[in-house]
C-alpha cells in the first residue's frame, strides 16, 4: 500500500471540499424541477441547507488552494502554467462572487443567472485544477 502523506491528505481534503462545492451545484440544478413540485419554499429552504455545507467547502477549497500554491515552485513553472493558475484564481473569484449574489438576491433573474454563472464558472475552475495538477 502506498504512504499516505502530508501532500496526499492535502490533495485529498481539496478534491473533497471540490466535490460539495462543483457536485453539489450540479446536484441541486438537477433537483430544482422535482423541489419545485414539492411547494413554492421547497427550493428556498433545501438552498438554504446547502450553503450551511457548500459555504464551508468553498472555504476549505480556497485554504487548501493557497496552501497547494505554497507547496509548488511557482518561478519553476513554465508562463502557459502561470497563465492557467490566473486564469483559475480569476475563475475561483468568480465562482464565489456569482453564487454569493445568487444566495442572496430575491429576483428571479438574478437567481437564474448567478446560479448558472456559479455553477459553470465552478466546473471552470475544476478543469483548470486537473490541468494545473497535469501540467
Amino acid at each position: 500500500m502506498l504512504p499516505i502523506t502530508l501532500d496526499t491528505v492535502r490533495i485529498f481534503v481539496h478534491v473533497l471540499a471540490a466535490t460539495i462545492w462543483v457536485g453539489g451545484q450540479l446536484t441541486l440544478a438537477g433537483l430544482l424541477p422535482g423541489l419545485r413540485a414539492l411547494g413554492p419554499d421547497a427550493p428556498r429552504t433545501i438552498a438554504r441547507r446547502f450553503n450551511r455545507i457548500a459555504w464551508p467547502a468553498f472555504g476549505v477549497l480556497l485554504v487548501t488552494g493557497v496552501w497547494n500554491l505554497f507547496e509548488v515552485s511557482f518561478g519553476d513553472r513554465d508562463t502557459a502554467w502561470q497563465v492557467t493558475l490566473f486564469v483559475k484564481l480569476v475563475i475561483v473569484a468568480l465562482s464565489g462572487v456569482s453564487a454569493a449574489t445568487h444566495a442572496m438576491s430575491a429576483s428571479r433573474a438574478v437567481l437564474a443567472i448567478g446560479g448558472a454563472v456559479a455553477g459553470l464558472s465552478s466546473l471552470a475552475a475544476l478543469f483548470l485544477g486537473v490541468q494545473l495538477a497535469f501540467g
